[in-house]
């Protein structure tokens, strides 16, 4: 009655059929589109390794070698092994830059450092506290007067070397401003007075 005919044939017939005939892979144009179960067969690999202290030496070793590779890059400066935050031509030129000029930020933490000692010697009940104290904050007020400088110096430098300036860059530079020049990572590559051009 109402129904298909028995002669016509399926459209999933027709799609196998032309699948069975048509050319192996690397035909080009004009073969169809293999499987999915095929695709997801050919990618299949096991979640787990089989030997799994292996697989945990071996990432081991290979995280070791990586640390040691940053380790060297931040002592000689080489740009491919250094962490993402030490990383393209604006940091480099921006710790060039401040390892090059003398920066009060360097001597902050000694002065700190002395101001706690002296209040720990001077009563706080004596005049001669009132004075540390002032001495204290002329030399925090002097250093934040620098890197203000530093700042205006480094956006000027790198705008007029890179064309923009790059996000962070001045933030990165004020901060290594205020490190100890020894303690700096990656280490200076240069003297003090040798700007870079």
């Amino acid at each position: 009655m109402f129904g298909r005919k028995k002669e016509e044939p399926s459209a999933q017939s027709v799609v196998d059929q032309a699948y069975a005939t048509a050319p192996g892979p690397g035909a080009g144009k004009g073969t169809p589109t293999p499987k999915r179960k095929a695709q997801e067969a050919a990618r299949k690999r096991p979640l787990v390794p089989t030997d799994r202290k292996a697989s945990k030496a071996a990432e081991r070793v290979a995280i070791q070698d990586q640390r040691q590779k940053m380790r060297q890059a931040l002592d000689t400066g080489d740009e491919k092994f250094l962490p993402l935050r030490d990383k393209g031509p604006q940091k480099r030129y921006v710790r060039d830059y401040v390892d090059a000029r003398f920066s009060l930020g360097e001597y902050l933490m000694f002065g700190a450092l002395l101001f706690v000692v002296i209040s720990l010697i001077i009563p706080p009940t004596s005049a001669g506290i009132s004075y540390v104290l002032v001495g204290f904050w002329i030399m925090f007020l002097a250093v934040f007067v620098d890197v203000f400088i530093l700042s205006r110096k480094l956006r000027k430098q790198l705008t007029a070397k890179f064309g923009e300036v790059e996000r962070g860059s001045i933030w990165y530079g004020c901060m290594r401003a205020l490190q100890f020049r020894k303690l700096r990572l990656p280490k200076p590559q240069v003297k003090r007075g040798q700007y870079p051009a």
